[in-house]
């Protein structure tokens, strides 16, 4: 389970964070062609989706059923999380854009080089948040995935804690009570300690990532 939810999160991140930037950057460009249809298309995906059931047919007929990859794509892109960094995006001066087309830089060079290297803060966010998102997911790999040997790590725990229930309801005895609970409480602490780690690292940024994207509004 760690191995199948590390992969998802290293694997992951990189569509995330890629697909993210350059959607955000997308949108900031108020004169780029259709750029209010297509603003308005991605606000209609925050309030509307075609359901569960179109999605695992989706997913199924584009082959990626009861692969890692049937919980890495389809949520490549979080709405709120592109409007968030195009909200920072926003707040780094058009000057800095119009030297790059000057000297000849193109988009790329503007987003890889310009952008992102001073929105670190507001990647950071992205990284915590969508880490975040991979490393508790379990309903689409409990949807998506067949083989036990693909579940991730918070799917597994999910049907050990199933399994533990049903033996407290069979069994009475006190001592094995307490081994059940502890139990319990290790896979707790295994699903948290990973994210904890990780979250005062990235404690600067994301609050400096936070206020500037509430402030753009």
């Amino acid at each position: 389970g760690y191995k199948n939810t590390i992969i998802t999160i290293v694997v992951g991140l990189c569509f995330n964070l890629t697909l993210t930037a350059i959607g955000a950057y997308f949108l900031t460009r108020k004169k780029a062609l259709w750029h209010k249809p297509v603003m308005i298309l991605i606000l209609i995906t925050m309030y509307f989706s075609g359901g569960m059931v179109p999605s695992f047919l989706l997913v199924k007929s584009l082959g990626m059923y009861n692969t890692l990859w049937s919980i890495m794509i389809p949520n490549a892109i979080s709405t709120y999380n592109m409007i968030l960094l195009r909200s920072y995006f926003s707040t780094i001066p058009e000057s800095l854009v119009e030297s790059v087309h000057i000297d000849g830089g193109g988009h790329g060079t503007i987003l890889f080089k310009i952008f992102i290297p001073l929105s670190l803060p507001a990647m950071a966010v992205m990284v915590l948040y969508y880490g975040v998102g991979h490393w508790n997911t379990y309903f689409n790999a409990m949807i998506y995935l067949q083989d036990r040997s693909k579940y991730t790590l918070q799917l597994i725990l999910r049907d050990m804690l199933i399994q533990g229930s049903n033996l407290d309801v069979d069994e009475q005895d006190a001592e094995y009570q307490q081994v059940v609970e502890s139990i319990k409480g290790a896979m707790v602490v295994v699903s948290t300690v990973p994210i904890l780690c990780i979250y005062p690292f990235l404690q600067k940024y994301f609050v400096g990532g936070m206020m500037i994207g509430s402030l753009k509004g």
